[in-house]
């Protein structure tokens, strides 16, 4: 379950989802693998969420390991926003 504030990652293939998954839950807590939303159109058929005050810190940890992110998505008023486009709160 996605809730309002939450952030979705989109990666290119389940083999980065599980190496962003193993780097950021080595490191921060409330990660986890989703399966991707239907609204979300992708190849890969896994997503990552987590708190959105989390957002920076991933984003670090990702670029820092060389882990390329297709999109960071966001809920808000019950649907996902594509970030930077719209805050999520």
């Amino acid at each position: 379950m996605i809730d309002d504030g939450d952030i979705v990652t989109v990666f290119e293939s389940v083999h980065r989802v599980m190496k962003a998954e193993k780097i950021l839950k080595a490191s921060l807590q409330g990660v986890k693998v989703i399966p991707m939303p239907r609204q979300l159109r992708a190849d890969c058929g896994m997503a990552i969420k987590f708190p959105q005050q989390l957002l920076d810190e991933v984003k670090r940890l990702l670029e820092e390991k060389k882990v390329p992110v297709i999109e960071f998505w966001c809920k808000r008023d019950g649907e996902l926003c594509l970030l930077p486009e719209k805050p999520c709160l």
